[in-house]
């Protein structure tokens, strides 16, 4: 019988949590779009809180989880994301609203940065690749929180209620998940509290943010894109994000099993074909199951490259983990919570359709920078990162 409270299970419900907000927030911002009239511009620059802060906060995650232990950071900082979470539902206004998705995206940043780092200890640990496996559990939970949003819409169940109770009552059980005897590698050592990724490593997180970036537009702008583009009404327009975490789910599921059979390199590139043609499917799709289906190979796509970015980061020969997944993060990450930013300023600029179409060059991205996801030896590498 599986250990549900062991170090795979603690680690698996930090995912799930770190998941389930963010699906919770992503399924209700066109009501957020509604209620304070926003334009696609003004979207953008609220998203642009979101993401600013979590890039400041993935440097100091990484050093805290080296010198503090990854599994008892990660836990304090859940504690954190719940709160932001509310406070996002009690916004009486734009700067406030502001101010509290700044708050939310410093947690999810610094939250995902510890839990990778915690799950990376525990893969080494156990010696078998199963971070993809944890990262089908982020996409589970963003799939459940995102149909949290279809059911909460139906009903009629306003954004208050909605975040405060079922935030809490995800956060109670995670944290009871978590709450398990794990002794994380702690180091003293100097840095530089940012690390910028180096050679090879620098690739790798170029790759993560491609990826990433497809990842961050299917969570903002997949509905909004249902509802204004497609003429769908707003409770089937989150099955959009629905679908595709849904695929992330299944791919990651079976993730450790395909980059056995086909390689890093092969897969990584076959994921960069699914981005490309999922995005083509769904700005020509006209019908709403086409568009689900989409919004689904684009998910497939995206599964794999975040936690083969997070494996070689961890894995890397020159940089403690929790400050390499930190470096990578900036990039990646970045990606997923900047992206959506940019996607709102092209679609005031353009079309949300144009804005769209543009993820297809990361998918064209992920297939040319394949191979640096590959782990290297350590006498493979000279001292500034880069192959001999």
């Amino acid at each position: 019988m599986p250990d549900f409270r062991g170090p795979r299970g603690g680690v698996t419900a930090m995912f799930i949590l770190n998941g389930a907000l963010f699906g919770i927030w992503a399924s209700r911002i066109p009501a957020f779009v509604d209620h304070f009239a926003l334009t696609s511009d003004q979207l953008g620059l609220l998203l642009l809180c979101l993401g600013g802060g979590a890039i400041v906060s993935f440097p100091l995650a990484g050093r805290a989880s080296d010198r503090r232990g990854a599994a008892g950071v990660t836990r304090v900082i859940a504690l954190a994301y719940a709160v932001s979470l509310a406070a996002l539902a009690l916004s009486p206004n734009l700067p406030v609203l502001a101010l509290a998705l700044l708050a939310f995206g410093a947690a999810h940043g610094a939250m995902d940065v510890t839990m990778n780092a915690w799950g990376a200890e525990v893969e080494r640990r156990m010696a078998r690749p199963i971070l993809p496996v944890f990262h089908a559990m982020w996409s589970l939970g963003a799939g459940l929180g995102a149909a949290s949003g279809f059911a909460a819409v139906r009903l009629g169940v306003p954004v208050g209620p909605h975040f405060l109770v079922l935030g809490a009552l995800v956060t109670a059980v995670a944290l009871w998940f978590a709450r398990i005897d794990w002794k994380s590698d702690r180091s003293d050592a100097p840095g530089s509290v940012f690390a910028i990724p180096k050679g090879r490593l620098a690739l790798v997180g170029l790759i993560a943010m491609s990826a990433a970036l497809c990842e961050g537009a299917m969570a903002d702008w997949s509905a909004v894109f249902l509802d204004s583009v497609k003429g769908i009404d707003e409770a089937r327009a989150a099955l959009g994000y629905v679908a595709f975490s849904a695929a992330m789910v299944g791919v990651r599921l079976s993730g450790a099993a395909t980059v056995a059979w086909l390689g890093t390199t092969l897969s990584a590139r076959l994921s960069g074909v699914c981005v490309f043609l999922g995005v083509v499917t769904v700005l020509l799709a006209p019908a709403l199951a086409i568009a689900l289906a989409g919004f689904a190979l684009i998910g497939a796509g995206a599964a794999l490259i975040m936690p083969l970015a997070f494996s070689r980061a961890a894995a890397d020969p020159l940089i403690r983990p929790g400050r390499a997944i930190a470096s990578v993060a900036t990039l990646g990450y970045g990606g997923m919570l900047m992206g959506p930013p940019l996607i709102g300023f092209l679609a005031d600029a353009t079309t949300l359709s144009f804005a769209f179409a543009v993820l297809a060059v990361f998918g064209v991205a992920i297939v040319a920078l394949a191979p640096c996801l590959v782990i290297p030896a350590k006498g493979d590498l000279d001292p500034d990162g880069a192959l001999r």
